[in-house]
């Protein structure tokens, strides 16, 4: 027989991986999930209800690429059973101390999503990565197509299942309605863009978020004010000067810059070439009052904004 001290070290040790192995409940006794984004964030509230206490580490109109955590979201990372995050380098910020903190399961929601080059959507030497600072690979903006909000829906369900097996039926349950939703937004948004004119679907944007938008629904991107994928790059006087010839020469009406992004560059180039500013819901919701409180909400009012400024 073990003597009483060692017995009682080996009874600690076992609850202590007992409770590691379990869901991690707040207060209210629901496990604890984090999403890094406020459109993973609805995404997984459409799916987990309100089985979860959800806590969403970047505030409304933060921008992914840049954010830095407050000391509150590392003991949320820490204490979470689950931590969703899209992946492909969006979220390169918060990269190392998720991976350093995390004690519960890393979900990348994008994993199955049919992936675009950063820059394949773009056209000409404007659409071209630049100095050795621009970022390549995988574009992360994959929300931009419904058909790949589905993906998201399917690896949510799958891990919260996972998590909490005696909720399994409700998380399906809500899986299969909300991507009947998202088939219906999708056909939406074919309908809407049947309006414009293939020769006047032509996107200026103030870096490439739009890529997955555009191949879904038949837009090029004629040009980019940032090159790259983030929005952390500065792009050089020749550069700019290039896409002012590509607007010229393209005729876009447009500037799209998400409301995320400082617009200062965009506006100087716009007033440069005629073009209009447009402002889009893209890398974060909006406030719950505004126009794009839900990604299907953000959509809608995306789509209705290029409708207006192209057709």
């Amino acid at each position: 027989m073990l003597p009483r001290k060692f017995s009682l070290i080996l009874i600690t040790a076992l609850l202590i991986l007992l409770v590691g192995c379990s869901p991690k409940p707040t207060v209210s006794g629901k496990p604890i999930v984090v999403a890094s984004t406020t459109l993973i964030g609805d995404v997984v509230q459409q799916v987990s209800g309100d089985l979860v206490d959800l806590h969403v580490l970047l505030p409304v109109n933060s921008d992914p690429h840049s954010f830095s955590p407050a000391p509150k979201d590392v003991v949320m990372i820490e204490t979470a059973s689950l931590v969703f995050l899209n992946g492909f380098n969006l979220e390169e910020g918060l990269a190392n101390l998720i991976t350093a903190n995390a004690q519960g399961k890393i979900v990348t929601v994008s994993d199955g999503v049919q992936t675009i080059q950063i820059g394949s959507s773009a056209h000409g030497e404007q659409g071209q990565a630049g100095s050795g600072d621009q970022h390549t690979g995988p574009d992360p903006h994959v929300w931009m197509n419904p058909s790949n909000v589905q993906v998201w829906v399917e690896n949510i369900a799958q891990a919260l299942s996972e998590m909490d097996p005696d909720n399994a039926a409700i998380y399906q349950q809500h899986t299969k309605d909300y991507l009947r939703e998202l088939e219906k937004l999708n056909n939406w948004i074919v309908d809407q863009v049947a309006q414009i004119p293939q020769e006047r679907r032509e996107l200026i944007t103030d870096h490439e978020d739009l890529g997955y938008f555009a191949t879904a629904y038949g837009f090029d991107v004629a040009g980019v004010v940032v090159i790259g994928g983030s929005t952390l790059s500065d792009p050089s006087a020749q550069q700019i000067a290039a896409l002012e010839q590509v607007i010229a020469e393209s005729g876009a009406p447009a500037i799209i810059v998400g409301t995320t992004v400082n617009p200062q560059l965009s506006e100087r180039i716009a007033a440069d070439t005629g073009a209009v500013l447009v402002r889009l819901y893209i890398g974060s919701l909006s406030a719950p009052d505004g126009p794009a409180a839900s990604y299907i909400e953000l959509m809608h009012y995306n789509v209705t904004v290029i409708v207006e400024a192209l057709k």
